[in-house]
């Protein structure tokens, strides 16, 4: 029999293993998201990459996450939990797989379907797997179940508390009979599902073998990965001054009223502390931009992601993170609000943490331009603040259906040393571009235009991001959108004199020559030959043009 370990042999052996591990665990992360895209049946999936996944403790703490979409990313976090609220992790057998996608359950909004299977070994849960995916469509009012005009959740789609759908790895038929009954693309849905279920299956198969790879050792280093994060994140926290710092923007109305609607948030930092507060936001809105806690936390993941990017990938980044989310408000929205659009309050509420963050670092700066202090801070001017997307469908003219869902990027800040990206999905984003190949051979369109749009940047001593020109004729049939844009009003704002970007823009040009000018958030009908033309926002400059 083996001797025991001493406590100091431990402690050498765990500091040996955890960079060895760190790797391992975002090998098996990468390798589930990488899964999933390849056996998607969906485009937005497939292409565009709108789907995330994630390793977790048994606890409910994050491990490793893909290197993908953080706007899913985040909201895994409150999806696990939610899960385990529901159904106790002792319960849990090897085969076993949870769903859901409500809001109020740590969901994001009715699209974006859940899965989460336990990583079993010995009998014991050790791990969860985790994937999130957005879904073509799950029902709703308007086709791809993202409905502009929606004015509550009962609109928006079918809405799935946490659910057992698989014991020994075999679905339950009525939960996917009601799935499909539901979707307009049901076998869209099964296969994406599919693609899911497949990811977290790959990620319990690896994990399990690196466990056993690692024995004894693999719960300690796990938690050491943990520490270390959390202590490179307070490490640079102390970087920075003490302070509180405040930033407001606005969305271009809620789909309904085209009152603005207002995000404003508070920085507080003490030490190696920092809170996060959205007091002074719109209170909830009728229509679709409400954003819950679970979208939320993604902006707030993303932004303490930014301080220590070389530290693991895992929650100890969110321990010295206070967020406090009033009940109520645009940023935590109590039911049956409409929550499908949610995507612009959160990069809106990103870009606004990353302005006040900004102030931060010039503190800093100026401090250490005394001899008093160094700063090393990361900081940029805000983003353009948009991802467009779009939810196409029509009937072509042979009476077949057809349906497409797009996300269009945008314009990356500048930062104090380098200009902005253009056409590039930002901050909470990450979504890949689909191929104009993709999109004519899935939908009777044609794309005549994909450019980069010039002059869409703020100007500054580094000049902003530019933004996307898009334009897409009808080539037959008939057709609707659901059309998600921002920045059609308000304008991404620079950072330290820098100048703005640009706003949005879209409309439908018709085959008429009639011009219908969209809104922000808008739904439309449209015909062979008609165009959409589409230009999404720039970002903001840093710094004072240097002739001013």
């Amino acid at each position: 029999m083996d001797e025991p370990m001493s406590i100091p042999a431990a402690a050498a052996l765990v500091k040996t293993r955890t960079e060895p591990l760190r790797l391992a665990l975002q090998g098996i992360s990468d390798r589930m998201q990488a899964s999933m895209m390849r056996s998607a049946h969906s485009s937005i999936a497939r292409e565009g990459g709108d789907c995330a996944a994630a390793l977790f403790l048994p606890d409910g703490r994050l491990l490793a996450q893909a290197r993908s979409l953080p706007l899913l990313l985040g909201s895994l976090i409150p999806a696990v939990a939610g899960v385990l609220q529901r159904f106790p992790v002792e319960a849990m057998a090897d085969g076993d797989g949870y769903l859901l996608n409500d809001p109020w359950s740590g969901g994001t909004h009715l699209p974006d379907l859940t899965v989460v299977r336990p990583i079993v070994v010995a009998g014991r849960v050790i791990a969860l797997a985790a994937t999130c995916l957005h879904h073509q469509d799950v029902g709703g009012i308007s086709p791809g179940s993202i409905p502009p005009h929606a004015t509550e959740i009962y609109q928006e789609g079918l809405r799935l508390p946490p659910l057992r759908w698989r014991t020994a790895s075999e679905p339950d038929p009525n939960i996917e009979a009601i799935l499909h009954a539901n979707s307009r693309t049901p076998a869209n849905l099964q296969g994406d599902l599919d693609a899911q279920w497949s990811s977290v299956s790959l990620g319990a198969r690896e994990l399990t073998a690196l466990s056993a790879r690692h024995g004894s050792t693999f719960a300690p280093v796990c938690e050491a990965l943990l520490t270390e994060a959390e202590r490179m994140t307070r490490d640079a926290l102390r970087r920075a001054p003490d302070g509180e710092w405040h930033w407001e923007d606005q969305l271009d109305g809620d789909g309904i009223s085209p009152a603005p609607v207002r995000i404003a948030v508070t920085l507080r930092k003490r030490a190696d502390a920092l809170v996060i507060d959205f007091a002074g936001s719109a209170p909830q809105t009728r229509g679709p931009v409400n954003a819950t806690p679970g979208s939320m936390l993604s902006a707030a993941l993303f932004f303490m992601r930014t301080l220590a990017p070389d530290a693991p990938n895992n929650a100890g980044c969110l321990a010295p993170l206070t967020l406090h989310l009033p009940c109520g408000s645009v940023v935590n929205p109590t039911l049956p609000a409409a929550v499908n659009a949610r995507q612009a309050a959160v990069k809106l509420s990103c870009n606004a943490i990353l302005g006040a963050w900004s102030q931060a670092v010039r503190e800093a700066r100026d401090i250490a331009e005394t001899g008093d202090a160094r700063s090393d801070l990361p900081s940029s001017a805000p983003n353009a603040g948009v991802a467009t997307v779009l939810a196409l469908s029509g009937t072509r003219a042979d009476g077949r259906r057809w349906m497409l869902t797009e996300i269009i990027a945008s314009g990356a800040g500048a930062a104090s040393d380098t200009a902005g990206t253009s056409g590039v999905s930002t901050d909470v984003g990450n979504a890949r571009n689909t191929p104009v190949e993709v999109i004519e051979t899935e939908a009777p369109l044609q794309v005549e235009c994909y450019a980069i749009r010039q002059g869409s940047g703020g100007v500054g001593r580094h000049d902003g991001g530019h933004g996307v020109r898009r334009i897409y004729r009808l080539m037959s049939g008939s057709g609707s959108g659901s059309y998600r844009g921002e920045r059609h009003v308000s304008q991404a704002q620079g950072a330290h004199g820098g100048g703005n970007g640009a706003s949005s823009a879209a409309h439908v040009l018709r085959a008429d020559g009639r011009r219908d000018v969209l809104a922000a958030r808008a739904r439309f009908e449209w015909s062979e030959g008609d165009r959409l033309v589409i230009e999404t926002a720039g970002a903001g400059a840093w710094g004072a043009p240097e002739s001013a």
